[in-house]
């Protein structure tokens, strides 16, 4: 029987490299790329993603893009062109991204001086002389972060050293920054699939008996389990994992809740990781079992069907060229046609978790989205798609928002988003702990 089981294996594991193995009640996580190797993937990405940004410059009508930031004070477009190993800008670190590569041929591009004798902006000056554009673009937006990194007391230094000739030249361009960070990489997507895997196998094992004991275990408990869990598998996270316990009150849960978890209980986290440059955003649910139940009430699968319905309708309706508060009334229109009431608050996903990009919705903002929302979406993009539909259940007299979120990748062939991975459409379920019988639970 040994040799049987050991042959099913060893062929299970040759059918894929995203073969998940459980046995004995042991998870085993497909590991990402060491550090090192990360590391040059993911300077392999940047030199692609800045090679593009004179075509980007002229896109936008624009000769150059300057930037200029000190340690601990970063623009914000820093951490999208920085190599991996970079953890903050040295001293003064300027750069000069151009489009004339006849004048400035042979120097780099962009051109970077780092320094803290002031000598940089004479050369600056030089340079820009030389170049004579008419048009160039800082990070002054004041709607938009990854438009408006430009610090104050930088700005000013700019305008003491280039004089007001140059400032008169400078000009803001939200769109060039916003494009630049959201436009995503073909060779990206093999990772953040990986990515992804590794979130739905961490819920898989936090949510269960391994790690819940009903009575015992409280939701902040989880919270760090999936924490120190992270740094098991050599990942970081951007924002801390919030479960809760779902009732009719639970909501927006923006800190989580502070509940023994109970059998009975409809459990909800809203968390993401970070690796490889890049972030996710997930929302899943999960049920406690009450004594003599072997499976979910039949109201909380309908609750998970209506919103796995409003899913479908927002990636029917999403298409690039439209605007976010475009895309968000007409997946209201929809709903309200087939009688969904919900809500959706779907954003750009990548470089941060909150990607640069157009909104669409906001918890605050349920129908319409000054700004962010009137940004056109652009292709080549992820995003992730978050929102939660009312539902009522009749054993609890509570209607409770059934909060879901997948993240979501631009398909050039369709022209349509995709789910990376998939989506939740069956709550995980903790059961009783099982005997020490041998478990082998295979995903390909």
């Amino acid at each position: 029987m040994v040799k049987g089981w050991s042959w099913l294996l060893c062929n299970l594991l040759l059918l894929s490299t995203s073969v998940y193995v459980e046995v004995e009640g042991n998870i085993s996580y497909k590991p990402l790329p060491s550090l090192r190797e990360q590391a040059q993937i993911r300077d392999g990405w940047l030199k692609d993603r800045i090679s593009r940004i004179p075509a980007l410059l002229r896109k936008h009508g624009v000769d150059a893009w300057l930037m200029s930031q000190r340690e601990h004070a970063e623009d914000t477009i820093w951490w999208s062109i920085k190599n991996a190993t970079d953890y903050d800008a040295h001293r003064r670190t300027i750069l000069l991204f151009h489009t004339n590569d006849s004048v400035l041929e042979g120097k780099p591009n962009p051109i970077k001086w780092v320094d803290n004798t002031g000598q940089a902006w004479p050369e600056l000056l030089h340079i820009l002389e030389s170049f004579n554009p008419s048009r160039i673009a800082i990070n002054v937006d004041q709607n938009t972060a990854f438009a408006g990194g430009l610090h104050v007391g930088e700005y000013d230094a700019i305008t003491h050293a280039l004089g007001h000739r140059w400032m008169q030249r400078m000009v803001n361009v939200p769109l060039l920054g916003i494009e630049y960070v959201t436009t995503r990489l073909d060779n990206q997507l093999h990772y953040y699939r990986d990515m992804q895997d590794i979130v739905w196998m961490m819920m898989e094992e936090g949510f269960s008996h391994r790690v819940i004991t009903p009575g015992v275990t409280t939701t902040e408990d989880l919270s760090w389990w999936f924490r120190e869990k992270m740094l098991t598998l050599n990942l970081s996270t951007w924002n801390h994992p919030r479960v809760s316990v779902l009732t009719e009150e639970s909501f927006p849960g923006w800190t989580g809740t502070e509940d023994v978890i109970q059998k009975g209980d409809l459990l909800h986290i809203d968390w993401g990781i970070t690796a490889m440059g890049m972030n996710t955003d997930t929302q899943h649910m999960a049920y406690v079992l009450r004594d003599g139940e072997s499976d979910v009430p039949d109201s909380l699968k309908q609750g998970l069907k209506k919103a796995n319905r409003m899913q479908d309708i927002h990636l029917e309706i999403m298409r690039a060229g439209m605007t976010g508060n475009e895309v968000l009334q007409k997946c209201l229109a929809q709903m309200k046609l087939e009688g969904i009431e919900g809500q959706i608050y779907s954003h750009p996903i990548g470089d941060w978790g909150h990607d640069a990009g157009a909104v669409i919705g906001f918890t605050n903002l349920p129908k319409h989205v000054p700004v962010l929302g009137e940004l056109t979406i652009l292709p080549s993009t992820y995003y992730s798609i978050e929102l939660y539909a009312y539902h009522f259940i009749p054993e609890r007299n509570e209607t409770i928002r059934f909060r879901i979120e997948e993240n979501s990748y631009w398909d050039a062939e369709t022209e349509r988003w995709k789910f990376v991975k998939g989506r939740q459409e069956n709550l995980y379920v903790i059961r009783e702990p099982r005997d020490s019988t041998p478990l082998l639970n295979v995903q390909v």
